[in-house]
């Protein structure tokens, strides 16, 4: 499961590569706070049951910042992006809704999963496996179960190793550090916030860590 600290180091990149002449402290800063966004609904396991990865990673908050974003420059008569960041506004805005789809929502379908399209529809989605090219099998990939179920007498069918439906917010409980464990926890509980899990991981933070600080230093020489 990536940590926040991943879904920066992504955010990051992204930005670098899609702010162009707006990239600085303060467009690189809207544009973390919105990634950082969608992680606070692990707060939300205390009240809604299932409430971590569905309330805030759903598709449907980046695809509603869209809306908002897409109304204020092209219905509003007067725009209140146009006029923020020295006209800047809007690609920051833009920037700012593909980093939580791909930086912050992204990386969580892989592994545990995320409720996609909560709450109109309760199901957690994880995406799990590899994509290969073989002189026998040929094109193989096993993120999804491309094969047709077979039919079983008296049976409702089987699921392929491929499927990846993983259950309700009454089903799947996803571990934090806020809330390790569905219902009452003990009091000697672990609570692991972590930071990288895996030297990929790491690779990630330390690469955005230079190509941002970069593309920072760049950005004041040049003022």
């Amino acid at each position: 499961m990536p940590s926040t600290v991943v879904h920066l180091a992504l955010a990051g990149l992204i930005a670098a590569a899609l702010l162009r002449d707006s990239f600085g402290l303060r467009a690189l800063a809207v544009v973390a706070t919105l990634v950082i966004v969608p992680d606070l609904d692990a707060f939300a396991g205390w009240v809604i049951e299932g409430g971590h990865r569905s309330l805030l990673h759903t598709l449907l908050f980046p695809l509603a910042l869209a809306g908002v974003i897409a109304y204020d420059t092209r219905v509003r008569d007067t725009s209140w992006l146009r006029r923020r960041f020295d006209g800047h506004g809007p690609r920051v805005a833009w920037v700012g809704v593909l980093s939580i789809a791909f930086a912050a929502i992204g990386p969580d379908l892989f592994g545990v999963g995320a409720n996609l399209l909560y709450p109109v529809h309760d199901q957690f989605y994880a995406f799990d496996g590899r994509i290969e090219l073989s002189n026998q099998r040929g094109f193989v990939q096993t993120f999804v179960d491309l094969a047709p179920e077979p039919v079983e007498s008296g049976g409702n069918g089987g699921t392929g190793s491929g499927d990846i439906a993983v259950g309700s917010t009454e089903e799947v409980h996803i571990s934090s550090g806020i809330d390790p464990q569905a219902g009452d926890e003990p009091e000697n509980v672990e609570r692991l916030f972590p930071i990288v899990r895996s030297g990929q991981q790491l690779l990630v933070v330390l690469t955005s860590v230079v190509v941002v600080g970069t593309r920072l230093a760049e950005s004041r020489l040049s003022d």
